[in-house]
């Protein structure tokens, strides 16, 4: 996750004393725990068309009990987990949601709730506000229609808007979590204005990535110039609010290009603080996967990240957490956390490596197979990412296919 407001707070800063503020102090103490997002259901009570949980409104069997719920907590508090977001399916859902949430707070964790908020009525934002979560992330995708067909729920975007508004009420902080493609694209600007208008916290900007119905829906992800323009005025955005002192917060994440994307922005503008910004991102490093943010699925699967649910690492039934993510044995999880990474074609090329990390390996891997090959989803062109001519000629980039889920008949022949 890019955090644009951290960035651009930072630019404000230097612009207002003439020097650019001292990094945050970074934590010693060997390896970075992860942040764990933990699908403590799949069941939810909408089909989203870009779930990548594939989730649908029915009892999955064989989730994790409350018990076997309580040991990996335990596992995850002694291994130096900080922050656990409890998600789904919807986690509303789960039967034992507030109390899973009041014991890992009673354990110190940072704990956060994502919903789809269509549950949230008067009496549940009581609840979830007397739980004094972290932060609740809602997700809406657009105007009214948009939200409702991409909800596959007449009225999903009223429940949820709703939802959203009673948690204001109480004081909950809370955020919009929006995912960008080729159809809810045009509802970019009304969200940023109801951001502003209901009070929010918090704008998640998701770019589509291949996992579950989203790699299904593929076909409809945003073109490279739609991004663009959609991110420029999101910094512009975040900007504003920056330069005014506002506590919004602006993010982005499943494309760890938009961290060269702002480098360039900025530079164009205050070419002064463009070093010290590099610095800062390379510190921070690109796509988490496999290092800064983990995932458990509902039956104790261990993927390295929310969108790798193809990918199991381990199973925390069978062994701890803590050993499935220290273990580099598996070849996706060993590369992951390279320095580098071995990643391939233009991404192997890139000046921009060491910010983004590679960029998202699910996509690469949803189309070619291949874990290292380049991110299919970057939007950089040849120049922006220093590629030589002799580099851009040899180097053909990854075309976006749809998905097809057709299966090849083999004809095998009798002796």
């Amino acid at each position: 996750m890019l955090r644009i407001s951290q960035y651009l707070r930072e630019i404000a800063t230097a612009e207002r004393e003439g020097v650019y503020p001292s990094p945050r102090r970074a934590q010693s103490g060997g390896e970075t725990r992860p942040v764990v997002i933990w699908n403590l259901t799949r069941r939810c009570n909408l089909t989203c068309k870009h779930c990548y949980a594939l989730s649908a409104d029915h009892h999955y069997p064989g989730e994790l009990s409350h018990e076997e719920i309580c040991t990996v907590m335990d596992d995850l508090r002694a291994y130096g987990v900080p922050v656990l977001i409890l998600s789904g399916g919807e986690p509303l859902l789960h039967p034992q949601l507030f109390e899973i949430a009041s014991r890992a707070q009673g354990m110190g964790f940072y704990t956060a709730l994502s919903s789809n908020g269509t549950m949230i009525d008067a009496a549940m934002a009581d609840r979830i506000a007397a739980q004094h979560f972290d932060y609740v992330g809602v997700s809406i995708d657009g105007s009214r229609d948009t939200h409702d067909r991409f909800r596959r729920k007449v009225g999903a975007y009223d429940e949820s808007m709703a939802g959203i508004r009673l948690l204001h009420e109480r004081g909950v902080k809370t955020g919009l979590r929006y995912t960008f493609t080729d159809l809810n694209g045009q509802d970019f600007p009304f969200l940023l204005q109801l951001m502003k208008d209901e009070g929010v916290d918090k704008f998640y900007f998701s770019h589509l990535n291949y996992a579950g119905r989203g790699n299904i829906h593929r076909g409809r992800d945003a073109h490279f110039e739609a991004t663009r323009q959609a991110l420029d005025l999101l910094f512009e955005t975040a900007w504003a609010d920056a330069e005014a002192g506002s506590s919004r917060d602006y993010v982005t994440g499943n494309n760890d290009a938009d961290a060269a994307y702002l480098l360039a922005w900025v530079g164009r503008r205050w070419p002064q603080w463009q070093a010290p910004l590099r610095a800062r991102l390379v510190a921070w490093g690109g796509n988490a996967s496999g290092v800064g943010v983990a995932n458990i699925d509902s039956q104790g699967e261990v993927h390295p990240d929310t969108m790798w649910g193809h990918h199991q690492l381990g199973n925390v039934r069978e062994r701890p957490f803590s050993a499935i993510w220290s273990d580099r044995s598996d070849p996706l999880m060993d590369g992951l956390k390279m320095h580098p990474r071995p990643v391939k074609g233009r991404c192997a090329e890139c000046q921009h490596l060491a910010l983004c990390g590679g960029n998202t390996r699910v996509r690469a891997h949803q189309l070619t197979g291949d874990y290292w090959a380049e991110d299919p989803g970057c939007y950089l062109d040849d120049n922006e990412i220093g590629l030589s001519q002799e580099a851009a000629s040899r180097l053909a980039r990854v075309a976006l296919t749809p998905f097809s889920g057709k299966r090849r008949v083999i004809e095998v022949l009798s002796a």
